[in-house]
């Protein structure tokens, strides 16, 4: 059995690794595929404290994210409530119904703050009165918002 050799991903590549990994593969793999299309490179000291010194400063970037999402989140739940407008018809059944999209204008209305609107799930809304929304801020931060439906 040949002996593996280690290097370092330039890019990621599906089922090996995401580009900065240490990864361990085939000499012929490694010579005749990721180094010549410059996919990886030789593990060497320096090679490995560029890839730490990137990582940190990853990990940093991810932290500041995540803290400015707390802040977000601290923010939004301070608002007592989000007012939408919607035409009303027969038993306080309003005419279409609110969208995530409605939600986030009233959110940036609110606080001037822009929220992604993939991120918001509402239950369905198609009479007035009030609700609650789950605003996604970042991988483990969501934010609960009172959305209030009125007749406009």
């Amino acid at each position: 059995m040949a002996k593996r050799v280690q290097l370092v991903l330039n890019q990621d590549i599906s089922k090996l690794g995401k580009s900065g990994d240490l990864v361990d593969v085939a000499p012929g793999y490694a010579r005749n595929y990721l180094i010549p299309q410059n996919l990886a490179t030789h593990a060497t000291p320096g090679i490995l404290k560029q890839v730490e010194r990137r990582r940190e400063k990853e990990r940093q970037r991810q932290l500041e994210l995540r803290q400015q999402a707390l802040e977000r989140k601290a923010a939004l739940e301070k608002i007592a409530s989000l007012q939408i407008g919607k035409p009303l018809g027969e038993n306080e059944a309003i005419f279409g119904t609110v969208t995530t999209q409605d939600v986030a204008e009233a959110i940036k209305a609110a606080t001037g703050e822009e929220v992604d609107r993939r991120g918001i799930s509402i239950p369905d809304i198609n009479h007035i009165g009030t609700y609650q929304a789950e605003v996604k801020l970042y991988s483990d931060v969501t934010a609960q918002v009172n959305i209030e439906v009125v007749a406009s």
